[in-house]
């Protein structure tokens, strides 16, 4: 008789946050949350654990500037290298941005600037690991997978135009 093995699931949570820049989807599994990511419409039935809830009201704040740090666990997967910038830009404060190269520079690995770039672009975390305060050594605006737009709005949010603007 053949053993069939079984294999016991990554349980993922979801719920959905409406904001003025359009709609949040946020998943966590047990450990922490896993993504936040802008979406058109939900693609999953909301299924919210304590995680998501407290991701959702903490985002909730941070939309309504009441919030400028989040006390989450997180939970995203990825290589090493990416984790690392990902955890780079967690030092990244509220209302400041850094270059793609001060990244690279924190990691003690100064040529990375574009290898920093491909795992910037690869957070799953949107908002809480805060890619969006990442911009060009020439401080201009970059990349964002949620939109320029929206990347401008956040900063703006977080009073970090001047940065980029003055």
């Amino acid at each position: 008789m053949k053993r069939v093995s079984t294999c016991v699931e990554n349980v993922q949570f979801v719920d959905y946050l409406s904001t003025s820049q359009g709609l949040l989807e946020i998943i966590a599994n047990k450990e922490g949350v896993s993504a936040v990511t802008f979406v058109q419409s939900p693609r999953l039935s909301p299924n919210a654990n304590e995680i998501v809830c407290q991701a959702k009201a903490q985002l909730s704040q941070y939309f309504k500037r009441t919030r400028t740090e989040f006390s989450l666990p997180l939970a995203a997967e990825g290589t090493q290298f990416q984790k690392a910038v990902w955890q780079a830009l967690l030092s990244i404060k509220y209302g400041e941005t850094a270059s793609y190269a001060d990244i690279a520079t924190a990691l003690n690995n100064p040529k990375a600037v574009r290898a920093v770039g491909m795992a910037n672009s690869k957070n799953p975390i949107a908002i809480i690991v805060p890619c969006h305060r990442v911009i060009g050594s020439n401080k201009t605006l970059t990349g964002y997978a949620g939109g320029l737009d929206k990347k401008q709005y956040l900063l703006n949010l977080e009073g970090a135009q001047g940065v980029l603007w003055e």
